[in-house]
């Protein structure tokens, strides 16, 4: 199966799966493709190739699947059992033995990485789209030396505001390729 024919069969269960429950909003089922798919894979151009990713609260695999779809390596960390059901089952359908799913919460998660402290830990990267503000990001991943390659919208500015008055931090945002939003990249050593 080749990306085209996995993005393709992926759409099919994401439709499939979402009459039975809650993945995306009902109002995106018609433009797949590029609502969720090509917003998700806009980071395939500015991920570091050496990148281990970690998608945190990957829900219906936005961006971790589409990730992995393209070739990286790609842990999604999901907490709801039903969300994990449903990436289990795009990963054996669509044979991504690249993709790892931890069923779990993000802070229990980080607890289990080797090497998140080294300092020579460049290649930890973390992704998330939809997931939770900037300051809330940064207080799970405080004192771990990682990347961050976050899928935002428009009010990334406050985010970024908000996170200031808590954590010191160098930031570029990349404008979105497919909407109003941002991609906000921080290199967040200890």
């Amino acid at each position: 199966m080749n990306s085209k024919e996995k993005f393709e069969r992926y759409a099919e269960i994401l439709r499939d799966w979402s009459t039975r429950i809650n993945l995306v909003a009902p109002s995106t089922l018609a433009d797949i493709e590029t609502r969720h798919f090509a917003d998700s894979a806009q980071l395939d151009d500015v991920l570091p190739r050496d990148a281990e990713i970690y998608d945190f609260g990957s829900g219906a695999g936005f961006p971790g699947v589409v990730l992995a779809i393209l070739g990286w390596r790609v842990t999604c960390i999901e907490s709801i059992g039903k969300k994990v059901a449903f990436l289990n089952t795009v990963r054996e359908e669509l044979h991504l033995d690249n993709l790892t799913i931890f069923h779990g919460r993000v802070e229990d998660f980080l607890l289990k990485i080797p090497g998140k402290n080294d300092k020579k830990a460049g290649n930890f990267v973390i992704t998330a789209r939809a997931f939770a503000p900037l300051i809330k990001i940064l207080d799970y991943v405080h004192g771990i030396n990682c990347r961050l390659f976050l899928l935002k919208g428009r009010e990334i500015e406050s985010e970024i505001l908000t996170a200031k008055t808590k954590y010191k931090f160098d930031y570029k945002l990349v404008p979105s390729k497919t909407g109003d939003g941002f991609i906000i990249i921080i290199n967040f050593c200890r």
